[in-house]
């Protein structure tokens, strides 16, 4: 984590099947763990706010947010079946 006021910040890395169709995944918040939705489409650098997550405020105030920053990962190695399942993927998608 790191701190930004009374927000909390963390990364958030997902695969690029959670990234394209959505998904749920537990990320860690202050005292435990929770679970959030990723919607379709997803990009690396976009935020999801988990409000009243982060840093209680002097005074009593609300908490900040916990601002979780997405990280799509590109995969390393492929076994024989992923590289065909990218390829036939590949054969579908639009070329920007």
């Amino acid at each position: 984590f790191t701190r930004e006021g009374p927000d909390i910040c963390c990364e958030l890395p997902i695969n690029f099947a959670q990234a394209a169709l959505g998904s749920e995944v537990s990320v860690p918040v202050l005292g435990g763990v929770t679970t959030i939705r990723i919607p379709p489409n997803t990009q690396t650098g976009e935020v999801i706010r988990i409000k009243g997550k982060g840093i209680q405020q002097a005074g009593g105030r609300r908490a900040g947010d916990e601002v979780v920053r997405v990280r799509v990962m590109t995969p390393r190695k492929l076994d024989r079946e992923q590289r065909r399942l990218f390829e036939e993927l590949a054969k579908v998608l639009p070329s920007e």
